[in-house]
This record gives C-alpha cells, sequence and structure tokens, in this order.
C-alpha cells in the first residue's frame, strides 16, 4: 500500500527555533546512527522512518560512517526517501556529516577539505539528493586549520550541496572560533551537535553559555546515554540490546553497578511523575531552553511513541530538580 503521511502530522509535536536562524526543528528529532544499517531489518527502519514523520518529526540525522558498514545507514535511508517520501522532501530537514574514517589512505577521515567535500558528494549519492538541509564537520581536526575546515562547510553551501553548516562534538573554544570564521565566509553556523544526558553533561561546562552567545542551535545526541536511561538495564543486560551487540557503541562494561543504583532512583522519580525514565530524561534535557531538539535513537516503531510522548510533560517541579541533581550527584 502506498504511504500517506497523517492528515494532522503537525499537530503532534511542538517545534523550537534553531539558535537565531529562521529554523524551525522538532522538539524531537530521529537520528540514523544505529539500526538503519545493512546488519537491520530493512522494513523496520522504514516503519519507524514513517511513523516518526506521521508524528511530525521532520528532521532525520546522518552521517557519513553510520551502519554499519558504514554508509549504509545513507543509503537505506535514501531507499526509504524513494518508496515513501520523495514528494515530501521539502517539508524535512536531512542532515548528514563527515568527518571519522571512510575509505583507506590519508584523504578518508578528519577534517581535510579534500575528504569533507569528497565525502559530501559520496553522502547525496547514497542518498539520492541533490542537497543536504544541513552539512556537519562531525569532529575537530587539530592537524587541520579550522579555516580549511569551515572554508569546506561555506564551499559546500555555495555549490547548493548543504543549505546550513553545523559542527559536531567541538569544545567551546573551538565552537567560538568555527562560528567566527563561519560568520565571516558569509555561511553561519547554524547549529551544534553534542553528546548530552543526565549522565555526561560536559556541555554545561562552557559550550552551552558559547552557542547562546552565538546564536547557535543545540542537538543532543544521546540523550538517553545508549539506553542506559531507560528501564531496559534495571535487571541486567538483555539479549538485543545495544550493550549486547558487538558493533553497539555502548559496551557491558558501561553498565556498572553504581549507574544502575543511580539509574533505579531516577525511575522512581519518573514513575512518580507519570512518565517512563526514557521520557523524563528526555524532558530533562530540554528543560534548557538553549536546547533546540533531542535527537532519539530507536531499534521499533514504539519506542519512537514512547519518546515523543515526552513531549506530554517537560515541567519539573524545583523538588523534582533537586533530588535528580542529588542522585546524579551521587548523594
Amino acid at each position: 500500500m502506498k504511504y500517506k503521511p497523517a492528515d494532522a502530522r503537525y499537530e503532534k509535536t511542538r517545534y523550537n527555533r534553531c539558535g537565531r536562524s529562521g529554523l524551525m526543528l522538532p522538539a524531537v528529532s530521529l537520528g540514523l546512527w544505529h539500526n538503519f544499517g545493512d546488519v537491520d531489518k530493512f522494513e523496520i527502519g522504514r516503519a519507524m522512518v514513517r511513523r516518526a514523520f506521521d508524528l511530525g518529526i521532520t528532521h532525520f540525522d546522518l552521517a557519513n560512517n553510520y551502519g554499519p558498514p558504514a554508509g549504509s545507514a545513507e543509503r537505506n535511508f535514501g531507499k526509504i526517501l524513494k518508496l515513501d517520501l520523495a514528494k515530501y522532501r521539502d517539508e524535512m530537514i536531512i542532515s548528514t556529516k563527515a568527518g571519522y574514517w571512510m575509505w583507506p589512505g590519508p584523504y578518508g577521515e578528519w577534517g581535510s577539505r579534500k575528504y569533507l567535500l569528497a565525502s559530501l558528494d559520496q553522502s547525496l549519492k547514497r542518498l539520492g539528493l541533490d542537497y543536504v538541509d544541513i552539512f556537519y564537520s562531525h569532529r575537530f581536526d587539530l592537524n587541520t586549520p579550522l579555516d580549511e575546515t569551515m572554508s569546506a562547510l561555506d564551499t559546500a553551501v555555495k555549490q547548493g550541496k548543504a543549505i546550513y553548516t553545523g559542527i559536531s562534538n567541538y569544545g567551546p573554544a573551538q565552537t567560538a572560533e568555527a562560528a567566527k570564521i563561519l560568520r565571516r565566509l558569509g555561511s553561519p553556523c547554524l547549529i551544534h551537535q553534542p553528546n548530552y544526558s543526565m549522565l555526561d553533561r560536559w556541555i554545561e561546562d562552557g559550550l552551552l553559555g558559547v552557542l547562546e552567545k552565538e546564536g547557535i542551535g543545540c542537538i543532543c545526541f544521546s540523550p538517553l546515554a545508549q539506553g542506559l536511561l531507560t528501564d531496559k538495564y534495571l535487571k541486567g543486560i538483555p539479549k538485543n540490546s545495544r550493550a549486547a551487540k558487538p558493533h553497539g557503541f555502548l559496551k557491558r562494561e558501561q553498565v556498572t553497578e553504581q549507574v544502575l543504583k543511580k539509574v533505579s532512583a531516577l525511575n522512581t522519580i519518573a514513575r512518580k511523575r507519570g512518565q517512563t525514565l526514557a521520557q523524563m530524561a528526555l524532558a530533562w534535557v530540554l528543560r534548557d531552553k538553549r536546547i533546540t531538539t533531542v535527537l532519539i535513537g530507536a531499534s521499533r516503531v514504539e519506542q519512537v511513541e514512547q519518546n515523543i510522548a515526552a513531549l506530554n510533560n517537560l515541567k519539573f517541579a524545583a523538588d523534582e530538580l533537586e533530588r535528580i541533581e542529588k542522585i546524579l550527584k551521587g548523594d
């Protein structure tokens, strides 16, 4: 049966302005880091993308190396676009990145102009698109002048292969300098993508302040700490979880007794709020107005539905935040 998106899809979520730009992004975006590679079932990924779009999720986040194998998430998303969503392209924000290893030799990773622009061309072929909405430098490169890396992003925009520029995994000082260069070149940095969750709060130490000052939006990846901030691991490591997979980013040794003690206590608070732990963890990240959107991952349609339901309760009482803070500090 031919896919037809839900008529009321834009009534099912909320949209936030991305920094001081004119772009609005859904408060919850769908990331294809995991579960969309060739090692995964294509029809499950397809169903998740369609359901996300039905729920008003318009932003789909990729990178050249997502899979596994690298490149396969872009290729599979390209198939989904062709099969179901091609006519809705202008209703979508599609992003990709380059920075991590993609091919052998000295031009297959990091931040050189050669690598970034060659990688973008490859990404567009895999996606079956003429352009992406956001093209990111995926990580800072100590061995390449920042001017060179940022000029590649600027060139992508001026060539019509990207609409906006973005950076990911850059520290506060690196972000400030990158923003300065891109502004001078005429392709201002739209967005920064750092990891941020209750269990990893590094961006609170300077980065969020830089983003606010520069008018750059923030999209947080791993807001559920690769699944740790769910009820999934409270009774051990499930067979098909990320920590159990050999190609997963979350490792078994990260699921420690100390972490699980915190997770269990947080779960108690979430239940009192009428939320799952995952929903509360997403709401906690979105409590800060400098956060534009949270980037969720999912392995089944139900997870997409449950995660976007976090938007039903984004408010925290002062005492709830105090209790959460004590738990996270180990008090």
